[in-house]
């Protein structure tokens, strides 16, 4: 294998950002007894832990998961998988590099975002459950180590300050997704070795920053 390529989800492969802060919205809305739009969230809730975010809006008490599924199944019906995913998915299996998806879904989640067309071309995929969360380099680590491949030979293409410091953290290069939920700048200060604007030249990105390892 000619080393990997590891991905976020959210923001990277997804386009989910209505989907997240419709989340949080669904879930105030069930948990305050009052109608929270997404208009009502705060500025930079697409960005902030959903704990804080809750606390803003008045809800202090713990999340229940059972709600947060519910409001989480309805909300991802209108995320949508970005139009390069699978070509680029493709052109990475056929070049010999591994991929893998390191997110802080859970796996039952995952199948809400991803259809098994897409997920059938990724080689690797590490949940919420299966290690401790980014910025942790856990989950990058567990990737790679079922990979067979060493960090100095993988990216990351992630669009959180997150994914940027569990990358470092991990010794994997961090590209930047500047099409997802962080601006450029901000990936570029948490550490992004590269920051895309668009997804138009990843693989090519990929591939020749893989080669220079």
């Amino acid at each position: 294998m000619k080393g990997a390529v590891l991905f976020d989800l959210d923001g990277v492969l997804v386009d989910s950002r209505h989907a997240q802060l419709a989340t949080l919205a669904g879930f105030a809305t069930s948990a305050l007894g009052r109608r929270i739009a997404i208009a009502n969230l705060p500025s930079e809730a697409a960005t902030t832990p959903r704990e804080q975010v809750l606390a803003e809006l008045g809800y202090a008490g713990a999340i229940n998961q059972d709600g947060w599924d519910a409001a989480t199944a309805t909300a991802t019906l209108t995320a949508k998988v970005f139009p390069f995913v699978a070509e680029a998915l493709s052109a990475l299996r056929a070049a010999g590099v591994g991929t893998g998806l390191v997110t802080l879904r859970s796996r039952q989640r995952v199948g809400w975002l991803l259809p098994p067309a897409v997920l059938d071309l990724i080689d690797v995929v590490v949940c919420y459950e299966d290690a401790a969360p980014k910025p942790a380099p856990d989950g990058l680590l567990l990737a790679l180590d079922k990979l067979g491949v060493a960090p100095a030979s993988a990216v990351i293409v992630g669009d959180m300050e997150s994914d940027m410091h569990a990358a470092r953290a991990a010794g994997v290069t961090p590209i930047g997704a500047g099409w997802g939920f962080s601006s450029p700048a901000a990936l570029t200060r948490a550490g992004a070795t590269v920051v895309l604007p668009r997804a138009d030249d990843l693989v090519d990105t990929l591939l020749s920053l893989i080669s220079l390892e």
